[in-house]
């Protein structure tokens, strides 16, 4: 019987390697930890692996120490030897050892199992897009609904509302975009009313520039820039919210405890919506008209004719259109929020994809409903 020992640069463990025939026996010397079984792993499993014994005997009589790494290392050994179609046997196992050994021995190894990626053909990406559209379609409708109805229960019974959650998100969404919607309400008012008289300077139409500006402000560009104002910061913060409530499994709480989360968490925050971009859009168009009257001052137009020529072109019905659709797009850019901040997944950047999506998708809702709002009012002659 041929008998080698194989040293190692770490005197924790080493192993003797004893082989006759198809019979081989492993004499495990020290402490089996991590240090000490990673020095002699490879010297352990090569001869059982290239040696295609029968039969494997482990004499366990001089460990020391054993902990995970010790175990792992004899379970490789047994799986090392039944594909070479043998069998191994632990001898002079300590009671210690056995007792960590006996926790795991009866389990079967973890196997790895490559998994080839699915190439899917055209024809199957394009239904699975189309289900994944026509599903959040489905969500969509259901939420409008079941938002709808909440909205008219609160109208018909006030008492059922939040009202202090409503109020704070009115603070959210009006009070505390006041003065950007203002700025930028009068730095458009300036530069529109400066580019279109220069423009019509050539032609001596700078007395028509409040005309514009009036019907402009008032009809499309009021609601639409406070809609996606509303977007960018309102509509990003309701998914936000929503969303980190979702992840930390709030929603789930407040249904087991009875609460809908629609009543709870989004009707106030379309309430405050509802009630605070109107006031919102009234301020960028005043702020704009500041924008434009300070321009014809400096042009040499006296204030009076400025603000004759904005009210006189201005009538009940462009300011009753205008209003209508910030009233239309505070719904939707706030419903759309709280949707995705509802429909926000696991994980880490699950959050950061819902507020992206809830920007995404009402800034493109606005422009569909801006473009519906445009044929409807040239056909009816508003």
């Amino acid at each position: 019987m041929a008998q080698r020992t194989l040293s190692t640069e770490h005197p924790v463990a080493s192993i003797r390697v004893s082989p006759n025939g198809n019979r081989l026996r492993l004499n495990i010397i020290g402490s089996l930890n991590a240090p000490g079984t990673a020095s002699i792993w490879d010297d352990t499993i090569n001869p059982v692996r290239t040696g295609k014994y029968t039969h494997v005997e482990v004499d366990c009589s001089d460990i020391t120490y054993i902990d995970g790494s010790g175990v792992a290392l004899l379970l490789k050994l047994r799986e090392e030897a039944g594909l070479s179609g043998g069998k191994l046997e632990l001898n002079n196992l300590k009671d210690e050892h056995k007792k960590l050994i006996t926790l795991t021995w009866d389990c079967d190894l973890t196997q790895l199992i490559s998994i080839n990626k699915e190439h899917r053909g055209l024809a199957e990406a394009v239904g699975e897009t189309t289900e994944e559209l026509m599903k959040g379609l489905h969500d969509l409708i259901a939420f409008v609904g079941e938002s709808s109805v909440m909205i008219i229960q609160s109208i018909r019974h006030p008492g059922q509302v939040r009202w202090k959650d409503v109020f704070l998100s009115c603070i959210h969404v009006g009070v505390d975009s006041l003065f950007i919607i203002t700025l930028l309400g009068f730095l458009m008012g300036l530069i529109m009313s400066f580019q279109s008289a220069i423009s019509l300077q050539r032609f001596g139409g700078e007395i028509f520039v409040p005309n514009m500006l009036g019907l402009v402000m008032f009809r499309e560009m009021g609601p639409l820039v406070t809609a996606i104002l509303l977007a960018a910061r309102s509509g990003s913060a309701f998914a936000a919210e929503i969303g980190t409530m979702k992840i930390n499994e709030e929603l789930d709480a407040l249904t087991t405890m009875g609460l809908s989360p629609m009543r709870f968490l989004v009707v106030p925050k379309l309430l405050s919506a509802l009630a605070m971009v109107p006031i919102m859009t009234l301020f960028f168009n005043l702020a704009s008209l500041v924008g434009g009257a300070v321009v014809m001052l400096s042009l040499g137009f006296p204030l009076v004719t400025f603000t004759s020529r904005v009210f006189s072109y201005l009538g009940y019905g462009d300011f009753m259109g205008g209003m209508f659709k910030a009233l239309v797009f505070s719904i939707l850019v706030a419903g759309i929020g709280c949707l995705r901040g509802i429909q926000t997944r696991s994980g880490a950047s699950a959050v950061g994809l819902s507020t992206t999506s809830a920007v995404v998708s009402g800034i493109i809702l606005i422009a569909f409903a801006d473009g519906i709002f445009a044929i409807a009012f040239y056909y009816l002659n508003i």
